[in-house]
């Protein structure tokens, strides 16, 4: 049977009574919370007798089933002066706030939580400590956005404070000024209710009183606020602060309780909030906490709900940008100090400020972040780390390449997915969304120059535009970080670089010394750490042996170390066994070994050096000393000097008279980081613009180097000159004259030498201009040199063979009688003296030929 129908005289008598425990009384009309006091027609059944105290139901009450006389309304106690807790007259159906003194924190409760029972204003003696309490509407609207429990004053004592129901929520109580709340009954609002799980008609509820300790007070309290009803929501945006101002000063001495909801008047509006989190003085998170005046309140948008909220210069952000465990040194990275300053500096300083400073200097936070430079040096790795260093959500990764779909417009909409959660938050909470953070690997695959492809399909421009827009279009997202890295910056359209989009470039380039010692240290920590790492291992001097190598590559060093000491313990005769692991170390010689083994991309092109000298440089004369000298000193000059980055110098002679060796010899003798050999017969079956594109990544890969060498054997070769025509490659020529021609990058400095065995086409082709000095190499002129280089190759045993090969020459009478002057390259010479070791008489068989030769 409804409840309602218990009130029907017709039925019977049975049902009209139903349980006395969790229906104590009648009720006619009960009055709903928004309506006024005169037009609450009936009032609950009062109660027979008041011998009953707090432990003890009164008669009629909840212990019995009260009497009642169908025939007679009933009548509502006497009213009597109560006193008040905040509130004053109630007859304009209004209250006004009083001041109320804060409650210290030392206000003499008990340090336990355990609530304690009082006895009930009649005049009975104690009972037990819980007692049942009917529940019905609480008496207006106005009580109900106290947020107070609404009681009978004869119920508690005047010292009571705060009620605990069910041994779990706890209230502030306000003694009912209207008169209307019968005894053993409580008002609680609509919230209340809805967060207790309390019907306002045939329920019941254990309440006893409750003293909080001293711990017990809100230190902060974070809450979601919103309006209470959609048709009463405003456009205007709401001063947090000024909110939390008048909450803390409104509702002091409430006590709060995660998802609890309250609803409150706020300046002519209703406000609805609910309580996410209490942290109280005693360092507890998510238990119950009072409201006291130094309580700090941390308001968040409900995400439902259209109201805005702005936060003064006062506060910073809700969130904090930075995780708070977070350490630079577990990071693990190493050689990118600067990089992360300047990276935290442009992205990151404006996020840490509070949201309104922000807002007053009129600025928007950086939207992109383009991480670029040589593949191996932790671009890939600072952007994941940049992920855990922040407070956010965890990074959305995507490699460039997965974009791209074969349908009309996935690849786009695929794009858009990306920015969906940033855009849905940034319209529910505003300024106070969590950053988004989208890492693009391989971005160039993606966001090349539009109008560079011709697939046809357009659909690499589409992508570009889309992620332009997205970024930087009509609707503005001011929560979403974009890491994009490439290896490319030239290929990415210029768009997506300007500010507003991408406009933080950062260039992770080939860590230094320092930089490379931190990298060994965190590859080898477990080393040291477990005691496999040898004591003759010295890191710093491995630091100054790795030369121009990657974090990758300096990995890669280190696992090719422990092969080495792998293979050292592997039983001898088979693959599949060990020996003596406990033992196991990993020592400077298997680092040694792996300094042979791993070479690395942008480092010395030692192999190829060493084809053009395979028999060292013979200094048969002073020329060759002064040669070296000359070098040395355009070195130097690159090195030290802070006005001539670039140096470029044009090494010329007759065929074979030891440029490149002369070349390569300096350039090696420099020890700078990068050094790199162009020949001709590298670019053997090359196009012209395959033969341009060539040159431009050697050049290219040696402004990624702090000091670079770049040596280019047979210049006339390259520009595939031909006497006959003559014939030339004018792309070729051009690339070189403004290669040649161009500044390296801050910091970065460049030697070119380039040979040739014919100065004077490059005179006509007007290249010599290009070249800030030139050396000229002299051949083998004299007898005498002759002699030095024969004896500098070991080419006779005996004294008397050499002697007799140097009378053979003199025979020859070079100079005289019409005979030209003697004049030989030292490359044809070493040439001839091998050929002539392998004869039974080497001394004639050298001889002859050299006559040959010169003749």
């Amino acid at each position: 049977m409804s409840f309602f129908k218990r009130n029907d005289p017709n039925a019977p008598a049975a049902r009209r009574q139903g349980d006395p425990a969790a229906n104590p009384s009648p009720y006619g009309r009960l009055p709903s919370e928004n309506n006024s006091f005169s037009s609450q027609s009936s009032q609950p059944q009062q109660y027979s007798g008041g011998g009953g105290g707090y432990g003890q139901p009164a008669p009629g009450g909840y212990g019995q089933p009260a009497p009642r006389d169908y025939g007679q309304a009933p009548q509502p106690p006497p009213r009597q002066p109560q006193p008040q807790r905040g509130y004053d007259d109630y007859g304009s159906g209004q209250y006004e706030k009083q001041p109320v003194a804060p409650q210290p924190p030392s206000r003499g409760y008990p340090q336990s939580r355990q609530a304690q029972p009082q006895q009930g204003g009649g005049g009975g003696g104690g009972g037990p400590r819980t007692v049942r309490f009917g529940v019905v509407n609480c008496p207006s609207g106005p009580l109900a956005l106290t947020n107070k429990l609404v009681v009978n004053p004869h119920d508690w004592p005047q010292d009571v404070e705060f009620i605990i129901l069910r041994n779990r929520y706890i209230f502030s109580i306000l003694r009912d000024p209207t008169g209307t709340l019968q005894q053993r009954t409580l008002g609680p609002s609509q919230a209340m209710r809805k967060w207790i799980g309390l019907s306002a008609v045939g329920d019941s509820v254990e309440a006893e009183a409750y003293r909080p300790g001293n711990g017990e007070w809100a230190s902060q309290v974070d809450m979601e606020v919103g309006f209470f009803k959609k048709h009463q929501a405003s456009t205007d945006p709401i001063d947090s602060e000024e909110l939390a101002s008048f909450f803390t000063n409104t509702f002091q001495n409430l006590p709060l309780t995660p998802l609890q909801t309250l609803v409150f008047d706020y300046r002519g509006f209703e406000l609805k909030a609910l309580v996410r989190n209490v942290a109280t003085l005693d360092g507890r998170e998510g238990a119950a906490g009072i409201i006291m005046e130094g309580t700090e309140i941390i308001w968040q948008k409900d995400p439902s709900s259209p109201i805005k909220l702005k936060n003064t210069s006062n506060r910073a952000p809700t969130q904090a940008i930075l995780a708070p465990n977070f350490k630079f040194e577990d990071m693990g990275i190493g050689g990118l100090d600067t990089e992360f300053q300047s990276i935290f500096r442009r992205a990151f300083a404006s996020r840490i400020f509070p949201p309104g400073l922000v807002e007053k200097l009129g600025i928007q936070h950086v939207k992109g972040i383009l991480l670029y430079g040589p593949p191996g040096t932790g671009k890939t790795l600072m952007a994941r780390q940049i992920g855990k260093m922040l407070n956010a959500r965890e990074p959305k990764v995507v490699n460039g390449p997965e974009i791209l779909n074969k349908y009309v417009g996935a690849s786009e909409e695929n794009i858009r997915k990306l920015f969906a959660d940033a855009e849905k938050e940034q319209k529910e909470k505003g300024d106070e969304s969590g950053l988004h953070i989208i890492i693009f690997d391989e971005l160039d695959a993606i966001c090349k120059q539009r109008g560079s492809t011709n697939s046809g399909t357009g659909v690499g421009d589409s992508v570009v535009n889309q992620l332009l827009s997205k970024m930087d279009g009509v609707d503005q997202l001011n929560n979403v970080l974009i890491i994009g890295m490439t290896n490319r910056m030239d290929m990415i359209d210029e768009a997506l670089l300007r500010p507003g989009r991408l406009e933080v470039h950062i260039e992770i380039s080939l860590p230094d010394e320092s930089g490379r010692l931190q990298i060994l240290n965190i590859h080898t920590s477990k080393m040291r750490n477990n005691g496999v790492m040898g004591d003759d291992v010295d890191l710093a001097e491995l630091a100054a042996q790795t030369k121009n190598f990657s974090g990758a590559e300096i990995g890669g060093l280190v696992k090719s170390a422990t092969s080495f000491a792998f293979n050292r313990n592997v039983k001898v005769g088979t693959v599949a066994a060990f020996d003596d692991v406990q033992n196991l170390k990993i020592t400077r010689a298997d680092f040694m070994h792996a300094l042979d083994e791993v070479q690395p991309a942008f480092g010395v092109a030692e192999e190829e050096l060493s084809e053009v000298i395979p028999q060292g440089i013979i200094k048969y004369s002073k020329s060759v000393s002064e040669t070296l000298k000359d070098g040395s000193l355009l070195v130097e000059q690159v090195r030290h000097s802070e006005r001539t980055p670039l140096v470029s110098c044009l090494i010329h002679g007759p065929p074979g008279s030891g440029k490149t060796a002369l070349a390569a010899q300096i350039a090696l003798d420099s020890e700078f980081p990068f050094i790199k050999l162009i020949s001709p017969e590298q670019v053997v079956g090359y196009s012209e613009a395959s033969k341009i594109a060539h040159l431009h990544k050697v050049f290219t890969d040696a402004y990624k180097s702090p000091q670079s060498v770049i040596v280019i054997d047979s210049l006339e070769r390259l520009l595939d000159w031909n006497p006959i025509g003559p014939r030339f490659s004018n792309g070729v020529l051009q690339a070189l004259v403004v290669l040649f021609g161009k500044r390296p990058p801050k910091g970065r400095r460049l030697l070119i030498l380039a040979t040739t065995s014919n100065k004077s086409i490059l005179t006509e082709m007007d290249v010599l201009s290009v070249f800030d000095t030139d050396i000229a190499i002299a051949p083998i002129d004299s007898l005498k040199q002759v002699e030095e280089c024969v004896r500098e190759v070991k080419m006779f045993a005996d004294e008397r063979d050499l002697h007799r090969f140097m009378q053979h020459l003199q025979d020859a009478r070079f100079g005289q009688d019409g005979r030209p002057e003697f004049q030989i390259g030292v490359k044809k010479l070493l040439t001839l003296t091998e050929m002539a070791r392998q004869d039974a008489e080497p001394s004639y068989k050298l001889a002859s030929s050299i006559v040959r030769e010169v003749v």
